[in-house]
């Protein structure tokens, strides 16, 4: 386990996930289509689910992307997932990629595990700037950068292009490690 907070914990991806990972994202499909839609493909059957964890399983002890799992700590149920992707080790940088299930949504489990997992990216992988790039209407992301201190730092202009839409301007927010 990587953390815990109030009932839930933060674990690293593993193998025996595959079935957790499907069924939250065809429970949430309608909400990560826009933007996880590549995590979507890869999840929409066990099977896909199975290669999909054990190749983010292989990524994380590579240290090329990490995927980490919410779970409830007395049910086990997967309540959400978040990356750190887009990894940059000469700059010390990666991105923050996060989603919670419908059920869970508003309840600061996100704001929380994004703070938890920001002290572990600081201590445990020694990055210096953590970012999180979300788009200007998806006020509870923006709430979760905020509520973590992560700055605003500039508007991307048409950094997204969800599937089947025109591009989107992003905003980019950052956290630096002051320690």
């Amino acid at each position: 386990m990587i953390a815990q907070f109030d009932d839930f914990e933060i674990n690293q991806i593993h193998s025996g996930d595959a079935w957790k990972v499907c069924d939250f994202m065809i429970a949430n499909q309608d909400r990560l289509q826009r933007y996880f839609p590549k995590t979507l493909e890869q999840n929409l059957t066990p099977t896909l689910s199975q290669l999909f964890v054990n190749k983010k399983a292989k990524q994380f002890d590579n240290k090329d992307e990490f995927l980490f799992t919410i779970k409830q700590s007395k049910t086990r149920e997967l309540v959400g997932i978040i990356y750190i992707k887009e990894l940059d080790w000469s700059k010390k940088q990666g991105e923050f990629a996060y989603c919670i299930g419908y059920p869970f949504e508003k309840k600061g489990i996100t704001s929380k595990a994004i703070k938890t997992l920001s002290d572990y990216a600081f201590t445990e992988l020694n990055l210096k700037t953590l970012q999180i790039i979300v788009y200007k209407t998806n006020i509870g992301s923006v709430k979760v950068a905020q509520n973590n201190s992560f700055k605003w730092i500039k508007t991307l202009k048409n950094e997204f292009t969800p599937v089947g839409e025109n591009p989107l301007d992003m905003e980019l927010y950052e956290l630096y490690n002051e320690r």
